[in-house]
């Protein structure tokens, strides 16, 4: 009895999972409809375009770096998209007597069907358009865009076989909250090349286009450019290169499939275990004080660590206040005050502090039951969060003033900076009593539904009073500026912003103690209704 082709199998399971997702219900399908239909738009357009470049003196640094940014996102997608496909997950057949060899190309051509793979084509055959001339050019064209979709969807498979225990644990789902902060640090990026291009033209795009051509993908479209030219020793080697990288792919591909199938996953008893025994060594207890203040520190930072929506605040926070004031200081639009936005983006993470611990708040509530109790709490959270920002600011400061070479001022810059802080930690804490709300842990919200409003005054108002509260270093330093001596006196600026932050900090934690430990019950309801 002939076994049945094993391809053909795996295509049409592909198609019958399609299928079956659509059919679960209306919003599934209609979201899948329109996402579909974009794309397809945006990838219609795209060929557009890319067939308009054609003739055009620099088509090939364009087509280049677009299918190497192409293969760039083919590699991280399953990292940030894990549940995007469900047969990006081999482990669902690890009960079925399956070879390497045959899954793999199983797999692959399954792998070709979907609108990832179709937009990818689209782009291919524009690039091939763009940069070919002549009849050789065009048979390469062929050529080149099978090896490059085939070298795109292998990447994809291989780093989601090479991944797989990650992007199925809790990890791998807090990694695709972080997704959001990816898109929107790759919107910066790609605002700021554009303002690039706009003022130097498409000629700044040849330097790196050059070193991209020998990348694969970008490498196949390298080799019809080549063709075009006459240069077909060189086309051959980019199309070796190509062809290589996706036998490396396929091999490596392979190899983490069979060692998915054969080895046991940390879910097993030594693995837990080994896990439980590298939890357990960790020393971050050893390094923060003891007692209560050294507990409400570690608990703070663990969240930071371990909770997805707490971690994907932080990180976005981190990254949006880097990005800002060093790409404007690169692009040489900038100011050494602008590193201030560090501390700001990180001084929000002081507002609704009890609305992190959702319906864990009550067990913290348990241990407050008197303004002291809820003083030394808020302050632990303080010097938690100063324990990151402190460092992070005076880092980004100090990046910024040395791209701008304006050393005399970073006095200044540090000391708004941290009397900025110290206003936003002071705020935080009394907006984090006086106006609580939940964060649902499931799906993208961070604001329970009817409590939208007590978001909205709790941050904008806290950061509208810190801005006030930090009006007498505002003013100093404007005085100073303008002053026929002021320069010989900006350094003072360091100790009188640090000393003035920690005077606001001190007295922010004061007032809201008493008003936390009155308002646990309100605070407790608030922060669990989500």
């Amino acid at each position: 009895m002939s076994t049945p082709a094993l391809t053909p199998v795996f295509v049409r399971l592909k198609l019958s999972l399609l299928r079956n997702g659509l059919r679960q219900s209306g919003g599934r399908k209609a979201a899948y409809i329109t996402s579909a239909v974009f794309a397809l738009l945006f990838a219609a357009l795209q060929l557009i375009g890319l067939i308009a470049l054609r003739g055009h003196a620099h088509a090939e640094s364009v087509v280049v770096l677009a299918v190497a940014v192409l293969g760039l996102g083919w590699a991280v997608m399953p990292l940030f998209f894990p549940s995007g496909d469900e047969t990006l997950d081999p482990t669902r057949l690890v009960m079925l007597p399956l070879r390497p060899r045959p899954l793999v190309r199983a797999l692959l051509t399954a792998s070709l069907v979907g609108i990832g793979p179709l937009f990818t084509l689209c782009l291919l055959v524009g690039s091939v358009i763009a940069v070919a001339r002549g009849g050789a050019a065009f048979v390469v064209g062929g050529v080149a865009v099978a090896l490059a979709l085939l070298v795109c969807v292998a990447l994809a498979r291989a780093v989601a076989a090479a991944n797989v225990r990650l992007l199925t644990s809790r990890k791998g789902r807090d990694l695709a909250v972080l997704s959001g902060l990816v898109i929107a640090v790759g919107a910066q990026i790609v605002n700021f090349g554009a303002q690039r291009l706009g003022q130097s033209g498409l000629g700044e795009l040849d330097p790196p286009a050059h070193v991209l051509q020998w990348v694969p993908p970008a490498s196949a479209v390298g080799a019809v450019h080549a063709v075009s030219e006459g240069s077909y020793g060189l086309a051959a080697a980019q199309l070796a290169l190509t062809a290589g990288a996706l036998v490396a792919l396929l091999a490596l591909w392979s190899r983490h499939l069979t060692r998915l199938m054969t080895s046991p996953d940390g879910s097993t008893l030594p693995g837990a275990e080994a896990a439980v025994g590298q939890r357990s060594s960790t020393g971050l207890a050893r390094l923060l004080p003891a007692g209560r203040t050294g507990t409400v520190m570690e608990r703070s930072l663990r969240y930071v660590w371990r909770d997805p929506k707490t971690k994907a605040a932080w990180v976005t926070s981190l990254a949006i206040g880097l990005i800002v004031p060093v790409f404007n200081a690169w692009q040489g639009t900038g100011s050494v005050y602008f590193a201030c936005f560090a501390a700001g983006m990180l001084g929000i993470q002081m507002y609704n502090q009890f609305g992190q611990d959702t319906s864990a708040f009550w067990m913290v509530a348990m241990t407050i039951s008197s303004s002291r109790d809820a003083y030394v709490e808020l302050r632990a959270r303080a010097y938690a969060l100063l324990l990151i920002t402190l460092p992070y600011a005076t880092l980004v400061t100090v990046l910024t003033t040395a791209m701008l070479g304006d050393w005399r001022r970073l006095p200044e810059a540090l000391g708004l900076s941290f009397a900025l802080l110290g206003a936003m930690l002071a705020t935080g804490a009394w907006t984090s009593a006086r106006f609580p709300y939940s964060i649902p842990q499931e799906g993208y919200k961070n604001v329970a539904p009817g409590q939208t409003g007590l978001a909205w005054i709790s941050i904008f108002g806290g950061m509208m009073s810190a801005a006030l509260l930090c009006a007498p270093v505002i003013a100093l330093t404007i005085w100073l500026n303008v002053s026929a001596d002021g320069d010989d006196w900006a350094w003072l600026l360091l100790p009188v912003g640090t000393a003035y932050g920690a005077a606001l900090t001190a007295a922010g934690l004061k007032l809201a103690a008493p008003r936390t430990a009155r308002r646990l019950p309100e605070i407790l309801a608030a922060v669990s209704k989500g």
